[in-house]
């Protein structure tokens, strides 16, 4: 791993972003993405892919030019969750119909077997999976389509399982939407949904399989767009201290990464600024900036202005920053 300047504020801040961006090879996006920008990670979408030899170049370059410019290694993430949300598609790589139809715990061994081998192939060391959350029978869940069936329980089980077989095999894990989305029927990517059910509530249901999570040791854990207003009444989970320190970090003592869901969805509606700013408050330590525009410019330049006026914000943006090395140390390396 390359020695780390935890005085330089570009460097401190690239760390905690990643972003999307346009093309399918290292192209000047990209570079100037990680030499101008110092990305911690690049995270890749269906416009990325176009063959199994295309993606490997795609990603061995990146991850090779980022060590050339003097930086840690590169996250290289993906949503490869089976089902509607995979962005690695047949004829190149192998399709699973999804949650929903992961019945066994030698099916989700079966998934995360042949994921892990499809990804690490490629040199992608980030799965945005498995969805850990929790969806009623009897509801129009907008994440029936993507969760596992079944109570909290067995939610943890089969999700974990999924955790444990990508782990091994080298590719981190990230489990979403803390503090628990099955509940909502509105999707963040265009409104601000809500849940208003209290924290007792929330602890026997949705927080079971996060819980299960932290003790399989995730490497990644994902906060939603979602309003929970018992918990927060003013900010959203993905901007919350309250979920994402308090909750998370405190309250049920989970120390790896911490990342929002993509700051570019519609059910943010504050400014980057903003946005930013909750999130340096929160410990939150990583933001997704996931298309390219202006967002991304706004972000990286906001994180390095609060890194340079607020000492306390600098020392728990160190702090954010050593989560995120050691998880590439444990798996980059």
């Amino acid at each position: 791993m390359t020695q780390f300047d935890f005085q330089s504020l570009p460097d401190l801040a690239g760390q905690r972003l990643m972003f999307g961006f346009d093309g399918q090879t290292l192209n000047a996006e990209l570079k100037h993405l990680i030499k101008e920008y110092r990305a911690g990670g690049i995270i890749l979408f269906r416009p990325n892919i176009e063959s199994a030899d295309q993606l490997r170049r795609l990603c061995t370059d990146a991850r090779k030019y980022a060590l050339d410019q003097g930086l840690p290694d590169l996250f290289v993430a993906v949503d490869q969750e089976g089902g509607q949300v995979a962005r690695l598609r047949n004829p190149f790589f192998t399709e699973f119909p999804g949650n929903p139809h992961m019945k066994t715990l030698e099916d989700a061994w079966e998934f995360a077997r042949i994921t892990v081998s499809e990804l690490s192939d490629m040199g992608i060391n980030m799965n945005m999976a498995p969805v850990m959350d929790v969806a009623p029978p009897d509801m129009d869940s907008i994440m029936k389509d993507r969760v596992f069936t079944g109570g909290p329980d067995r939610v943890a089980e089969l999700g974990t399982a999924v955790i444990q077989g990508l782990q091994k095999g080298g590719v981190m894990a990230v489990a979403k939407h803390f503090p628990g989305i099955g509940r909502t029927v509105k999707d963040s990517h265009f409104f601000l949904p809500e849940l208003d059910v209290e924290l007792s509530d929330l602890t026997q249901t949705d927080l079971v399989p996060f819980e299960a999570a932290k003790k399989a040791r995730v490497s990644g854990i994902m906060l939603s767009h979602i309003m929970f207003p018992k918990l927060d009444p003013d900010w959203q989970a993905s901007l919350s201290k309250n979920i994402a320190y308090d909750l998370l970090r405190v309250d049920m003592g989970y120390q790896g990464i911490v990342m929002t869901d993509d700051l570019d969805m519609k059910a943010i509606r504050h400014d980057m600024n903003t946005c930013i700013h909750r999130i340096m408050t929160a410990q939150i330590d990583m933001a997704l900036v996931c298309h390219t525009g202006p967002n991304i410019a706004e972000a990286r330049d906001a994180v390095i202005g609060y890194l340079e006026t607020d000492r306390d914000l600098f020392e728990s943006g160190r702090t954010c920053v050593k989560r995120i090395l050691a998880a590439k140390e444990r798996f980059l390396v």
